[in-house]
């Protein structure tokens, strides 16, 4: 059985895991856009406010660790532009290399994440508002509070 799972991170790795214990044999493979598989989403922001110093501390998994503790693929940094349902395929583009290629599988998991909501309220597009979801997110906002300094307003 070949198994395709579409976003790592939580929901992703977590369903990786679960099927490697429940069939030591089957293949399987994650596509992760993004650089990284898993990570600790709640210490993001006292990454930001320096409660958390080191970056590293952020990483529960990288992609090698994970291949060798479950035997998975991990594809990061590869999007995954197209489904066929009907022919059981995926298109994935390998964006550090910019190749695109075909994956077949019997079983698709999605687990893509989401893109944070920003409400049509006033002032919101303003420089200094920000989401927070990943780690590019607190990078980008780390380097900008870094940059720039503020004062409490209390």
């Amino acid at each position: 059985m070949k198994y395709l799972i579409i976003g790592a991170v939580a929901g992703g790795a977590s369903a990786a895991a679960r099927l490697r214990r429940l069939d030591e044999h089957a293949e399987i493979v994650i596509f992760e856009k993004g650089e990284y598989i898993s990570y600790a989403n709640c210490g993001l922001p006292y990454y930001i406010g320096n409660v958390i110093k080191d970056r590293n501390a952020l990483f529960v998994q990288t992609a090698a660790s994970f291949h060798q503790r479950f035997n998975i693929d991990v594809r990061t940094q590869t999007e995954v532009t197209a489904i066929d349902p009907a022919a059981k395929t995926v298109t994935a583009v390998d964006r550090v290399s910019g190749k695109t290629y075909e994956e077949t599988y019997d079983k698709l998991v999605l687990s893509p994440g989401a893109e944070p909501i920003r409400p049509p309220l006033p002032g919101i597009a303003n420089e200094g508002i920000f989401t927070l979801r990943n780690v590019a997110d607190t990078d980008y906002i780390k380097g900008f509070v870094q940059q720039n300094t503020y004062k409490r307003p209390w």
